[in-house]
């Protein structure tokens, strides 16, 4: 699972010459590509004290906290993304991904759905047909999906 790309409005800007948080959005892809999605964060929370808003800061935050196993975190900030924009096909799936790793497959189940029938992606549909398999594993009906 990888983000789509995003771009800062160039208004965005701190009044307090602190970092800026288009400066810190790219800083943050770049930790989180070279595996330090800690660091990322620790970049990315300032940024969003800035740009409490940013859809896009909290997208990157969210996949950090996913890369980082901050499940409970990840779930919030795509939670909060998924409410503001239910047309969000990234962050509904990751929502969905984050909810099954948690093994809470009936919440997921409806994220991936939606994000499977939106894109038409083929992994979007692989990861409906997991979750499907371990409630049907869960419920002990797996026979009746063969």
């Amino acid at each position: 699972m990888s983000l789509p790309p995003f771009e800062l409005p160039a208004s965005y800007g701190t009044p307090d010459g602190a970092k800026h948080p288009a400066d810190a959005y790219q800083q943050a892809w770049n930790l989180i590509e070279g595996s330090a999605p800690l660091k990322a964060i620790e970049i990315l929370d300032p940024a969003l004290s800035v740009e409490p808003d940013s859809a896009a800061l909290r997208t990157l935050r969210a996949w950090a906290y996913f890369k980082s196993a901050q499940l409970g975190r990840a779930e919030e900030d795509l939670t909060r993304l998924v409410e503001r924009d239910p047309t969000d096909v990234w962050a509904r799936f990751a929502l969905g991904r984050v909810l099954e790793r948690q093994s809470r497959y009936a919440d997921a189940l409806p994220h991936l759905r939606l994000a499977a029938v939106m894109s038409g992606d083929a992994e979007h549909e692989a990861g409906v047909l997991r979750v499907e398999r371990r409630l049907a594993e869960t419920a002990g009906t797996l026979d009746d999906l063969t």
